[in-house]
């Protein structure tokens, strides 16, 4: 609880607060990263079929995660005095499908673009869910474990 009242009362300003929350909804159910798969496999034909696996990874990252959200049922974080500054679609917290599928994108479509951007967006995306007050840091941990171990069982 302490790391998730560090990251709800630091480094806050409303230009960065807003931003932050725009960023998160680019990653709701893993779209921006099922994006940048598409576009790859469209601009990228020799590539195509890498891409569109990125695609499937990322997808099934986030089918797992539900799985494990609705068995699991931890309830989001709920700080007194600090709000959550992004809505969520339900009011289930472990794991981060944002995390999940981020991590999940990241691994997936690592040896075919930029690897430390990739995983750059990754994090960020990761660390912005307990900066919006909508994810304890845990809850982002077991995310990006388990997209990454998504991507990594995965068939070629």
């Amino acid at each position: 609880m302490r790391l998730l009242r560090l990251a709800r009362t630091r480094g806050h300003w409303p230009a960065l607060e807003r931003a932050a929350g725009v960023y998160s909804r680019l990653g709701e159910h893993g779209a921006a990263w099922i994006a940048v798969g598409v576009l790859g496999g469209a601009v990228d034909p020799t590539r195509r079929s890498r891409w569109l696996r990125g695609v499937r990874v990322v997808a099934a990252s986030y089918g797992l995660n539900q799985l494990v959200k609705f068995v699991v049922r931890r309830r989001r974080p709920e700080l007194s005095g600090l709000p959550p500054l992004t809505r969520t679609i339900t009011k289930l917290s472990f794991p981060s499908a944002h995390a999940t599928t981020a991590f999940a994108g990241a691994r997936a479509y690592s040896g075919l673009g930029p690897a430390g951007v990739l995983y750059g967006a990754a994090v960020l995306t990761a660390v912005n869910r307990p900066y919006l007050g909508v994810h304890y840091p845990s809850d982002v941990l077991a995310g990006a474990a388990l997209g990454t171990l998504t991507a990594e069982v995965w068939p070629s």
